[in-house]
């Protein structure tokens, strides 16, 4: 799934009422042609039939997108609604392209014609960003999210050798696709995503083909530093890929996921049960649940490739910035930020309040989104 900026097409991922939350998790999607198609946007959404000039399938309106029937099509009618073309450093496969519906190109803030492009973590998706997206879509020209490959709504084949460096791929894919490959981008990346933006720097840095021309790096929560990266013992579990996965990732429901999320987040900012729903509704759809220990293979990447990735860090003549949530348990304070200031004296760095944890731009919203501006202002 790849969303861009834009009244009611950009936003990722909808709040979905249990009824249709249930029907998301348990039907696969159909295929195209006659049925019924998801596609994720943020905010409250209700389930409307599309017009023919939208498709002609079901879509999620958001509730407080004030837009009627006619702007929508207006605004749509002349979007280009394709899948991913195999280009160079996108397809890698049969799967990873598949499935991937680009939204359309849309005005974002009026006088700005900067670009960022936004990176989630593990386990969960572009629904990470809901709640600094508007805040974003005011100070850029265009908001660009996507979930990885494995991830949300994406495909999520099996067997399958999940790469950070085929994330990368497909995030270069992405903007060439969008014809963004000249362009400077500001990457904001969240723990998974801040690896995957490492190898995007290692490519800038080493002037690779295909690579995306950075501006700027915003980095947050992620674990950069395999020596003070503490993973979850479900993830210690599945991460080498023992004979006890297959069995784990088959009995992992609802219930066992929110209480190994809800560790990682701040004691007084847990997600509520719907926004718990949502997130395992990204999981669940293509059962990719049982993809998950493929997927964890990038914590044994970020050993294996530590110089290639820090030394990328270290290097960079980008503005760097690092917002940090100091309750984490996975990257612990103040281990992990000590490593920080001392590997990359260069970087400037945000700390939240003592309270909030390794998901900051979901717990503290407008600290996070008021720490990123001031960062993106400041050069």
């Amino acid at each position: 799934m790849i969303l861009s900026n834009g009244c009611c097409e950009g936003m990722p991922w909808p709040r979905i009422s249990p009824r249709w939350r249930r029907r998301l998790v348990t039907r696969r999607r159909k295929k195209a042609s006659g049925g019924e198609r998801w596609e994720s946007r943020a905010a409250s959404a209700t389930l409307y039939p599309r017009s023919p000039e939208l498709g002609g399938s079901a879509g999620i309106l958001p509730r407080d997108c004030a837009k009627s029937e006619e702007k929508l099509l207006g605004f749509t009618r002349g979007r280009r609604a394709a899948r991913a073309q195999a280009a160079p450093g996108w397809d890698h496969g049969p799967h990873s392209a598949r499935g991937l519906d680009l939204s359309s190109d849309s005005w974002g803030a009026v006088g700005s014609s900067e670009i960022v492009v936004l990176l989630h973590g593990f386990p969960t998706s572009s629904y990470d960003w809901c709640k600094i997206w508007e805040g974003l879509t005011q100070r850029f020209h265009r908001v660009i999210a996507l979930d990885f490959l494995g991830f949300g709504f994406s495909d999520k084949p099996r067997p399958h050798n999940y790469s950070i460096f085929e994330q990368a791929s497909i995030v270069e894919g992405l903007l060439r696709h969008l014809g963004l490959q000249n362009q400077r981008v500001n990457l904001l990346s969240h723990d998974y995503g801040d690896t995957v933006a490492q190898e995007l720097l290692y490519r800038y840095k080493h002037n690779r083909t295909g690579r995306v021309l950075i501006n700027s790096l915003c980095l947050s929560n992620g674990g950069i530093f395999p020596e003070t990266h503490h993973p979850t013992l479900l993830q210690k579990l599945l991460k080498d890929g023992g004979p006890m996965s297959p069995i784990l990732t088959r009995l992992m429901n609802f219930f066992f996921f929110a209480r190994g999320l809800a560790v990682v987040f701040g004691p007084y900012t847990r997600p509520s049960e719907a926004e718990m729903w949502d997130m395992w509704a990204g999981i669940r759809t293509n059962d990719g649940n049982l993809v998950i220990d493929s997927i964890l293979q990038y914590i044994n990447q970020r050993k294996k490739h530590r110089d290639r990735w820090v030394g990328a860090l270290a290097s960079m003549a980008v503005p760097l910035h690092f917002i940090y949530g100091p309750s984490d348990p996975v990257n612990p304070h103040p281990e992990f930020m000590n490593l920080y200031r001392k590997t990359l004296p260069q970087s400037t760095v945000s700390i939240l309040d003592d309270h909030i944890s390794h998901y900051p731009q979901l717990e503290d919203p407008m600290g996070f989104l008021n720490a990123y501006l001031n960062f993106i202002n400041s050069f």
